[in-house]
C-alpha cells in the first residue's frame, strides 16, 4: 500500500466520503504516525458476533490518518477500494488484539461500509430478500421480507450517525435536508427510492423509508410465476400498450404500481421516443430512445424549484411519441390529459387510489387543482376521451401483491363517465400462511378497444374474454 502519511486538503469527493463518518476527533488520532495498538475494543471487547464499536471507530480513524490521499485522483474506485481494504487488513494484523480471523474480516467489512458505503445500511442493502427498509430513529429499523415486516438487529450508533448517513444519501443526487427543509426524496445508486424526515418534524429521531427494487426489472413471466397476474391479463395489456392506448395504473402505497409500470413500458416498441418524468428517478425502461427527467426541489432561498408540471409542459416541445409520468399527484394531471388528447397516445402514469373508479374520481380532483375554473362535465369529458384503461394493483393480506382489476373507460352517459371491468381478482380467503388466496377471472365483457387492436394487426387469443376463471392462487 502507498502510505506516505501525508493528508492534503480533500478536494476529491471520495475523500470527503472517506472521512465523513466517525472522523477522528481525538488529537492523538490525527498524528501522522499513529501507534497501532489494541483494536479489540477491550473496554467492551467482542460481544457475541458483533465487533465492539470502539474497535471499528479506532480502525477507521487510524486508516484515514495513514492513507496517502495525494494520488487519489489518479485511481479508479476499484483500485482505491482494494488499496484501502488491504490497508485495513494490515492494520488489523499489526494491532495487539484478540480478534479471530472471522471477527477481523467483519471489522474490516464494517470499516469499508462506513468509509465508502452507507454504514450499517450496507448489510441490509446486500440482502436481496429485503424489499423495504424502514428506519424509526437510530436504534429501531424494520425490514420487509416476502411481504412481512420484521425487526432488524442493525442499528446506528447515534442520531448524529444516522443524520450523517442521510446527508450522504441526499448529497449524491444533489438534494439537501436540514432544519429549514426537513423532508426530502432521493434515490440510491441502485435506483432504490428514499424518503427522509428529520427534526423538528421527526420527534423521536430521523425517519427514513427505503423502497428497493430488484436488480433486474421483473418481467411478465416473473409476475405470472408469482401469481400476481394471469397470463391472459398480460396478453391483453401487452396488446393495449402496443396499440397505443392511454393507461392509468392505480393502487395504494407499496402495491407494486412502479413495478407494473416498468413491466408495461417493456411492451413499448423500441423505435419510439419515450419521455419520462419523475420526482425521484426509479423507472427502468429498456428501450434505446428514452429521455429521462427529474423534478428539482427549491434551494435554500425557496427559489429554483422545477415541478412535474413544468417538466410536462416542456416535454411536449421535445417531440415525444409517448409520455410516462412516474406518479401524478397534483395539477400536472391536466397536462398529462392534454398530452394524451393531442397526439401522444400510449402515455402512462400512476396514481394513488383504492379502486379503478376511485382513480377516475381522484384524477378529476387533481385536474381541478390546476387552477382553472372548469365545469366538472368538461373535466370528465377530457378524461373519458383521453384515458382508455385503468389497472388496479393492490397489496393484499399477508403481503401478496396482485393486479386485482383491469377496467375500460367507455365514454360518457350524461355527465358521468362510464366504465366496465374486464378482468378481476376474487379473494376467497387466506391460506395456511395467512396470505390472501383466490382466483383471477374474466368478466365476459368484450372491450370496446378490441376493434382498434385488431385494426393495428394485434391478434389476441380466442376466448380470452369469455367469462371464466383464469388462474387460482
Amino acid at each position: 500500500m502507498t502510505a506516505s502519511l501525508v493528508t492534503p486538503p480533500m478536494s476529491d469527493p471520495r475523500l470527503a466520503m472517506a472521512s465523513g463518518i466517525c472522523a477522528p476527533t481525538d488529537p492523538r488520532l490525527r498524528n501522522p504516525t499513529p501507534d497501532v495498538g489494541d483494536l479489540s475494543g477491550r473496554s467492551g471487547g467482542v460481544t457475541g458476533r458483533k465487533v465492539d464499536e470502539g474497535a471499528r471507530r479506532e480502525l477507521h480513524s487510524r486508516l484515514i490518518a495513514n492513507l496517502d490521499l495525494s494520488t487519489i485522483g489518479n485511481r479508479t474506485d476499484a483500485e482505491l477500494l482494494a488499496e484501502i481494504r488491504s490497508a485495513a487488513e494490515e492494520l488489523c494484523l499489526r494491532g495487539n488484539n484478540l480478534l479471530t480471523s472471522a471477527e477481523r474480516d467483519q471489522l474490516v467489512e464494517e470499516v469499508m461500509d462506513e468509509t465508502f458505503g452507507l454504514g450499517p445500511l450496507e448489510k441490509l442493502l446486500r440482502d436481496p430478500s429485503i424489499s423495504d427498509i424502514l428506519i424509526n430513529g437510530p436504534k429501531t429499523i424494520f425490514c420487509e421480507r416476502r411481504g412481512r415486516l420484521e425487526m432488524s438487529e442493525v442499528t446506528f450508533e447515534s442520531e448524529d450517525h444516522l443524520l450523517q448517513i442521510i446527508q450522504r444519501i441526499v448529497s449524491r443526487v444533489g438534494r439537501r435536508v436540514d432544519a429549514t427543509s426537513p423532508m426530502v426524496d432521493a434515490r440510491l445508486a441502485d435506483g432504490s427510492r428514499v424518503n427522509a424526515i428529520i427534526a423538528p418534524l421527526a420527534l423521536d429521531g430521523s425517519l427514513v423509508s427505503i423502497r428497493r427494487f430488484p436488480d433486474k426489472p421483473l418481467k411478465a413471466e416473473d409476475l405470472i410465476a408469482k401469481k400476481s397476474i394471469a397470463p391472459e391479463m398480460v396478453e391483453f395489456l401487452s396488446g393495449a400498450v402496443k396499440a397505443r392506448k392511454n393507461i392509468l395504473i392505480s393502487g395504494g402505497t407499496g402495491s407494486g404500481k412502479t413495478t407494473l409500470l416498468n413491466l408495461m413500458s417493456g411492451f413499448i416498441p423500441d423505435n419510439e421516443r419515450i419521455a419520462t418524468i419523475e420526482d425521484a428517478a426509479e423507472l427502468r425502461l429498456q428501450q434505446s430512445h428514452v429521455v429521462r427527467m427529474e423534478t428539482r426541489p427549491p434551494n435554500v432561498e425557496g427559489q429554483g424549484a422545477v415541478t412535474c408540471r413544468d417538466l410536462a409542459r416542456n416535454t411536449l416541445r421535445m417531440r415525444p411519441d409517448r409520455l410516462v409520468v412516474g406518479e401524478s399527484r397534483g395539477p400536472e394531471a391536466l397536462d398529462m390529459l392534454q398530452a394524451m388528447n393531442t397526439g401522444h397516445d400510449g402515455s402512462m402514469t400512476t396514481l394513488h387510489a383504492n379502486d379503478t373508479r376511485d382513480a377516475v374520481s381522484r384524477l378529476e380532483m387533481m385536474v381541478g387543482m390546476a387552477g382553472f375554473d372548469l365545469p366538472i362535465w368538461v373535466i370528465r369529458r377530457q378524461i373519458a376521451s383521453a384515458v382508455h384503461l385503468v389497472v388496479q394493483a393492490a397489496r393484499l393480506t399477508g403481503g401478496a401483491r396482485k393486479v386485482i382489476k383491469i377496467s375500460e373507460i367507455t365514454g360518457m352517459e350524461g355527465e358521468n363517465i362510464t366504465m366496465h371491468d374486464l378482468f378481476v381478482f376474487k379473494q376467497t380467503g387466506l391460506n395456511a400462511d395467512g396470505v390472501a388466496s383466490g382466483y383471477f377471472m374474466s368478466t365476459g365483457i368484450r372491450p370496446h378497444c378490441l376493434e382498434s387492436l385488431e385494426s393495428m394487426g394485434i391478434k389476441l387469443s380466442q376466448g380470452i374474454f369469455e367469462r371464466r376463471s383464469l388462474m387460482t392462487c
